[in-house]
Parts: C-alpha cells; sequence; structure tokens
C-alpha cells in the first residue's frame, strides 16, 4: 500500500477495533448458509474440495484402480474396495456433507460471525467491534484489480440483542451505529489522501418488506424477460435484486423503469434509513443516494453502502458494506445485529498509483553513508540508536563512493543522509544532507534525533 497506508490504517481501526484474523479454510456450509447457495461467489467462484484424510486415501486407490482397469466393477474385490467399506464401517461417511466439504474463504463477515458463536463473544461487553487483514480467494476470470488471491481490510461491530427487545425503540442507536463505521472507514480513505472517492448508500429493507419487494419486482422482470440477458434472466429465479446490479448497456433503460426499493420500504425500514441518512449529514460525511445499490451477499438487510475510487475503469468500487442483523442466529448463535464493510486492498493500492500516490513504499527516514574504517564503528552505533528511537534506517554493509552512496539513497526515497567520515568522528558533528532540496549542516547526534523527532 501506500506509504504509511497500513499504519494509518491502524491508527484509524486501533481508536475503538479489537483486532480478530478469521482462518483461510472454512466448512463450506458456512459460505452457502451465510452468503446464500444461490449466489455467484458460492455457486460458481468458491474454491472447495472434499478434505478427509481416510475418504481421501480411499479414493485416490479407487482411482488408481480405474486408470489401471478402465472400467468400474474391476474394484470389486482389491483394496480401494475394502478400504471403502472399512470406513463406511467406521461412520466414515456419516454426514459427509456436513464434514469433509472445505473452502478457502471468499469472504470474511461469515467467519468473524462463526467465531462470534465459537468464542462465545456474545458474553463480552457489547458491542463487540472486530477488524481483520488478510487474503480471500475466489474462482474469477482475472483482470485488472480481480485476482484470485486477493486481500481485504475488513470490520465489523457484533451486538447481541437482549430479550423482548422492541426493534422499533432502537431505530436510533443502529443508525447511528451504521452511520459511525461509515465515518470510520471514509476517515481512513482521507488519511490515504486519495482524492475522488465517492461514498453510495441505500436501503434494502428487512425480512418484513424485502421478500414483498422481491416478489414485485421478480414479476415486473418476468414480463421482459425475453429482452434481458442470460445472466439476469437466471437471476430472475435465483435473486431478482441482483438485476439491479447488471452492467449490460443493453438493460439499462429496462432497470431504469423498475420499482424502486425506497418506495417499498416498511415503516421501521424507511425511518431507519431517514435516520442514518442524518446522522451522515450530522457528522459531515457527503454521500449519494443509489437505489441500485444490492450488494451481492444474501446476508445484507438495511443500510448498504459502497464506496468508489478513481482510476479503476467501471468496476472502480473499492469498499462495500452493510447490515446484516439475523446473521449469527442463522449461523446457531443469539440473535445478534452486525453491520460491517471490506476494503480491496488490491483495488485500492491501484487506485493509489493511478494518483501517484503508491511509489515510495520502501522509503526511509535515514540512509547512513559512511566512508573509512574508522567511520564504520560510529556508523553502526548510530543506526542503532536511531532504529531503537523507531526510525527507518538504511545502513549499507560496505563502504561506498560519496556519488553512489547518495544515488542510492536517493532511489530509496529517503529523507536524510547521514554521513559519516573521519572528520564527524573526530569531531562528534554529523553531516547531514536533505535529500529533498539538497541543503547540507553539521549538528551532534543528540540535535539530529531531535530534528527526526520534529519532523515526524
Amino acid at each position: 500500500m501506500e506509504p504509511g497506508g497500513a499504519d494509518r490504517a491502524r491508527s484509524v481501526w486501533h481508536i475503538w477495533i479489537r483486532r480478530d484474523t478469521p482462518a483461510y479454510f472454512e466448512k463450506t456450509r458456512l459460505f452457502e448458509r451465510a452468503v446464500g447457495s444461490e449466489t455467484d461467489i458460492v455457486s460458481k467462484e468458491m474454491f472447495n474440495w472434499v478434505d478427509d484424510p481416510d475418504l481421501s486415501g480411499a479414493i485416490t486407490k479407487i482411482r488408481a484402480e480405474m486408470r489401471n482397469t478402465k472400467t468400474l466393477p474391476a474394484v470389486d474385490g482389491t483394496a480401494a474396495r475394502a478400504m471403502l467399506e472399512k470406513q463406511a464401517r467406521m461412520g466414515a461417511f456419516n454426514n459427509l456433507a456436513e464434514r469433509v466439504r472445505v473452502a478457502l474463504r471468499p469472504e470474511a463477515t461469515a467467519s468473524v460471525c462463526r467465531a462470534y458463536i465459537e468464542h462465545e463473544m456474545h458474553a463480552l461487553p457489547q458491542p463487540v467491534k472486530l477488524y481483520y487483514m488478510g487474503p480471500m480467494f475466489r474462482r474469477e476470470r482475472p483482470q485488472k484489480g480481480r485476482y484470485r488471491q486477493f486481500y481485504q481490510i475488513g470490520a465489523e461491530v457484533l451486538e447481541m440483542v437482549p430479550p423482548n427487545q422492541d426493534p422499533a425503540k432502537n431505530i436510533g442507536k443502529d443508525a447511528a451505529v451504521d452511520a459511525e463505521v461509515i465515518e470510520m472507514v471514509m476517515a481512513f480513505f482521507a488519511r490515504l489522501g486519495l482524492d475522488g472517492v465517492k461514498l453510495e448508500i441505500n436501503s434494502i429493507g428487512d425480512r418484513e418488506c424485502r421478500p414483498k419487494y422481491v416478489e414485485l419486482l421478480r414479476a415486473e422482470l418476468v414480463k421482459v424477460k425475453d429482452k434481458l440477458g442470460p445472466d439476469s434472466q437466471r437471476r430472475i429465479e435465483t435473486n431478482p435484486l441482483r438485476v439491479l446490479d447488471s452492467k449490460l448497456e443493453s438493460e439499462q433503460g429496462i432497470i431504469a423503469g423498475l420499482p424502486k426499493i425506497a418506495d417499498h420500504l416498511c415503516a421501521n425500514c424507511a425511518a431507519q434509513y431517514a435516520e442514518v441518512k442524518r446522522q451522515l449529514r450530522m457528522r459531515g460525511v457527503a454521500f449519494e443516494e443509489n437505489w441500485r445499490l444490492v450488494r451481492g451477499l444474501d446476508y445484507y438487510m438495511r443500510t448498504t453502502f459502497e464506496i468508489t475510487a478513481p482510476g479503476l475503469g467501471s468496476q472502480n468500487a473499492v469498499c462495500g458494506g452493510g447490515r446484516y442483523d439475523g446473521l449469527v442466529e442463522l449461523l446457531g448463535g443469539p440473535p445478534t445485529k452486525g453491520i460491517g464493510f471490506a476494503i480491496g486492498e488490491d483495488r485500492l493500492i491501484l487506485s493509489l498509483q493511478e494518483a501517484g500516490k503508491g511509489g515510495a513504499a520502501q522509503g526511509r527516514d535515514v540512509f547512513v553513508a559512511w566512508m573509512g574504517e574508522k567511520a564504520q564503528a560510529t556508523a553502526i552505533a548510530a543506526a542503532q540508536k536511531l532504529r531503537a528511537a523507531g526510525f527507518r534506517v538504511e545502513l549499507p554493509p560496505v563502504e561506498q563512493k560519496f556519488g553512489k552512496a547518495l544515488g542510492q539513497a536517493d532511489k530509496l526515497g529517503a529523507r536524510y543522509a547521514l554521513i559519516l567520515g573521519d572528520d564527524e568522528v573526530a569531531t562528534g558533528q554529523w553531516t547531514v544532507k536533505t535529500l529533498a532540496d539538497g541543503s547540507q549542516t553539521k549538528m551532534s547526534e543528540a540535535e539530529f534525533l531531535e530534528m527526526l523527532r520534529k519532523g515526524l
């Protein structure tokens, strides 16, 4: 990421977020239940396989027998058949679908919710605020900013719902949490100095009003089915909301005339959406409403949002998120509210590079240019003290000519060159060159440390 990008992320997250990193592998069923078995992520893009040592061994032997004989019946009476029968008697195939299907995580919200349940985080002071940084995996067609192994920074806020709580009485609280989460991620982008970032928001209702809207939308889509592409035609049955996310030019006019979900929200959802907008305005967070913003995962409800950045073409989203009350309960936990987001690091880095902000990730505070055998010991001691003070220091292992040393310092993006020769060792006055403007001065070790501290 751009210089100091990881530090900037932590400076925002550590204000109020507890760090948590979920596992790379999960049971496939977790994502089928949480994300939705009909979503593109689960049905097309997820890497999953059977992961059971005994069963895998038996299957390997069967494959070997079939390669040798070219026919399945030859397995009868073989060692592979005996192994399979033994595994069956031992219960190896009991609940097979639940037990041995494993997937590389395509996203992390479901994993965080699983961890929230397993570690009984509902017993902690609520809400529980978590964040993660790490790789995700999807079988997508690689293109600019989209890779099969990609990286995300994400945060989630989870809060167990007390028994008999009236949802209508917490609309203001939920909206304030939503606005704070959005404000936090916008603060992160502001600290990166990335210009042109745009926030879009929407509400997709809840289990009370969304099913009615989905059926209305499906009915309208059926009327124009023959004018839609294959993917949208399939989604009419599996997930009509995803049709609204279509990027096909031929479908844009049709989609523009479809019913808007904002006109079909129930009273509670409408009130919560209005309060989210009020809270964002109160916090000075600029936004645009986008009624077609539905997100691609089944667990979202009410507030959804997306952040786009320049330099990425039509696929310009660098962050997406929303509310997912009920997901923890769906996975076997207590009734729990939740909201979160994920930032696509790869796409964010591309956007930063396009903006000219991503070229000096290996910058140094000080490059120590030493000349002469006597100066090496002083250079080593100086580097140790500077590093102990928290500065990034480059110390060449061998003596370099003056011009070459300064050239390397410049290539590494160093702020200062500390020049140490026989005179500096004898007098205790270090020569410090500011590489940005070429100015040069002499100062003591203590004066140099103080100057570096003030320059942070």
